[in-house]
């Protein structure tokens, strides 16, 4: 069967993401994998080096998304599906390119943890996430800003003559454009995978790629990597470099062995192959490998303990088993961001693939036999000199340009592109793809002056890398335009310089609340919070007299009112906090996320009885941020009694 290439419509019971949150993103999201390094002498070089090197100060340009409930229906999804008489690969374009399936047909084994509804989750780095198959992870430390976007996917030719699936988008957090390319040979029981990452700025990027690949977890199963150390980061802002398999009596490459959420960062030798695996009690499973550009390998375990459990229940639905990830990175670990030269391209292939090994040796004593079974298994299947070989016979053909689309990403490449003039063959960022959130930009950048809308309506996203921010300094200082311009400089580090453009921009701002929530977050940032609480609430009172019932105005209310009345407790001010609540409609307050915020009300007047009668009626923040421990902690307040399990997220020893 030579290797074909078709549309499919996958149909799952699915969350809908729901609006983006239009305040822009002047913090990052709390971010579960920050660790502290200060003092530490027992850190590699590069490594420290690579830890401390341009962490994000924002989000920005990319917008949060936390508009998303927990009410699944049936829902049609876009998916491209390649296939060969060994293996099926199922593609979701729209949601990141995400692997959902990965099914070998000679022994009928989904080779992947397929979740079986699609459930969005607070784990991305702006926001929305969801769980299973095989994930590309470009940015920063986490889960990539794509990971619910659209890319844009094509046909190209493939080196064996056949065709390849190419996945391709502008990374916004870095200014980068990057593609993969799905190669499967007519005769191939694997799927090679070919990155590329572009530079095409005159000045250096900081650089991250993780693949994560959620693969089937019960007692049996075990993770094998060619390393005998590895740096464990126990969500506690911790590193330590621990032996393998074996820490603390417990064998660790049995994910389930573990009672807590952990990260494994396996420690390659030089020279060694790349390669990671999971395998069942019969020693099947899914094994990854690549060129030695993807230098880290990374396990991540939800562990046995009742948050780890809990989190798995909430990413899919009772009754479903768990997952364990298998991860593969360009840096030791994902606490690294690599430094991109000017001009420069990281590349690489990936191999994917089933693996069969003895599963007496695999799942014996002795670790050093289990490494050797299974590395000489993966050599037998796909020996390393063709991976290399395979990679080499990519290279020439990621310049090839697409022939035939098969789905759209978003239009801010193109914009990017035009503006710059960038040459980036093979990915071709096309000027249709241009729609009315780019619009504003483009006539910026051919007028000089930013347009004032025609209705009154929230402001759209903000641009903010260096030659947006010039063009906004050079342009006619209409309200609209300082609003920007501060965020761009917000975004630079610029932080007094923002709230000069902001204090000017509300001179003669018909619509206030969008400048003075800015300038509440720089009062909040500056150690202020009587101030921020006070700016808060005129921003609230404003917004108020000018709101419509369209979907973008209520989740500016949601938004802005969350934010507004937690400023407001910060500060002490527990009565302007709720009659900020009780101006909010009910098609907000009766959210989970607003649940619990009218907890944090009732707790701070005192009523301790009506805090637990929320508790027991029960909700659910579908926001919930991974690691968060928010619920235990409002629990442990009001109740000595042990935590409820459906509100037992927790994943720390000791929390």
């Amino acid at each position: 069967m030579a290797t074909t290439v078709r549309h499919a419509v996958l149909t799952l019971p699915a969350a809908a993401l729901g609006p983006e949150n239009p305040l822009p993103a002047l913090r990052p999201l709390d971010e579960a994998h920050g660790v502290d390094t200060e003092g530490r002498s027992d850190l590699p070089r590069d490594m420290a080096r690579q830890i401390g090197y341009e962490p994000l100060r924002t989000l920005l340009p990319v917008r949060v998304l936390d508009g998303y409930g927990r009410e699944r229906t049936p829902t049609g999804i876009d998916a491209i599906v390649i296939e060969n008489d060994r293996l099926r690969v199922t593609v979701l374009p729209g949601l990141g390119g995400r692997i959902q399936s990965l099914f070998h047909k000679p022994t009928g084994r989904e080779l992947l943890y397929r979740n079986p509804v699609l459930q969005p989750a607070d784990f991305a780095l702006n926001g929305a996430w969801f769980s299973g198959g095989i994930e590309w992870n470009i940015g920063a430390t986490g889960h990539t800003t794509l990971t619910c976007a659209p890319l844009h996917a094509a046909l190209v030719p493939a080196p064996d003559g056949g065709e390849m699936v190419r996945l391709w988008e502008w990374e916004r957090l870095r200014d980068l454009p990057y593609q993969i390319d799905l190669w499967l040979p007519a005769d191939s029981d694997f799927l090679y995978v070919g990155v590329r990452i572009r530079n095409p700025h005159e000045h250096a990027v900081p650089t991250y790629w993780w693949s994560n690949i959620a693969v089937p977890e019960d007692e049996t199963t075990r993770i094998v990597a060619p390393a005998d150390e590895a740096w464990h980061f126990g969500y506690e802002r911790s590193l330590r470099r621990v032996p393998v398999p074996e820490l603390d009596g417990i064998d660790r490459s049995y994910p389930l062995r573990s009672e807590h959420a952990a990260d494994y960062f396996y420690e390659l030798p030089d020279g060694a192959r790349r390669w990671i695996t999971s395998l069942d009690a019969t020693g099947q499973g899914l094994v990854q490998t690549s060129t030695d550009q993807l230098r880290g390998r990374k396990l991540f375990l939800w562990g046995s303990g009742s948050g780890g459990r809990r989190w798995q229940e909430w990413l899919t639905e009772p009754g479903t088993p768990g997952y364990a990830e298998i991860q593969a990175g360009l840096a030791r670990t994902q606490l690294e961001h690599l430094k991109l030269e000017a001009g420069a391209e990281f590349s690489w292939l990936e191999a994917y693939g089933p693996l069969s090994t003895d599963p007496a040796t695999v799942h014996g004593a002795d670790w050093t036999a289990a490494r050797g079974e299974a590395e000489a298994s993966l050599e037998a299947a796909l020996p390393r000199a063709q991976v290399d070989a395979a990679y080499e016979a990519w290279l020439p053909y990621a310049d090839h340009e697409p022939t035939e689309t098969l789905a759209t990403g978003s239009g801010w490449g193109a914009l990017e592109v035009l503006r710059a003039g960038h040459k980036l063959p093979g990915t071709p960022f096309e000027e249709s793809t241009l729609d009315e959130e780019q619009a504003p930009w483009l006539e910026l950048y051919r007028s000089g002056t930013f347009p004032v809308p025609r209705r009154v309506i929230p402001p759209g996203p903000t641009l903010v890398a260096p030659h947006w921010r010039d063009m906004l300094e050079t342009a006619p200082a209409e309200p609209l335009t300082e609003y920007h311009l501060g965020v761009a400089q917000w975004h630079a580090g610029d932080s007094a310089q923002a709230v000069r453009s902001w204090e000017r921009g509300l001179q003669l701002a018909p619509s206030r609340w969008p400048l003075l929530r800015c300038l509440a977050v720089a009062d909040q940032c500056e150690g202020n919070p009587g101030r921020a609480a006070d700016r808060y609430t005129e921003a609230f009172d404003d917004f108020c007299e000018e709101r419509r019932e369209a979907p973008v105005w209520r989740a500016v209310a949601a938004a802005l009112g969350r934010e507004a009345i937690e400023a407001l407790l910060t500060a002490g001010r527990t009565a302007e906090a709720r009659t900020v609540f009780e101006r909010l409609r009910p098609a907000v307050t009766e959210r989970g996320r607003f649940r619990f915020i009218e907890a944090q009300l009732l707790l701070a007047e005192g009523d301790i009885e009506a805090v637990r009668a929320i508790f027991e009626a029960g909700f659910e923040v579908a926001d919930l941020r991974e690691g968060a421990e928010i619920l235990g902690d409002m629990w442990s307040t009001v109740s000595g009694e042990p935590l409820p399990q459906a509100y037992d997220f927790r994943m720390r020893p000791g929390s």
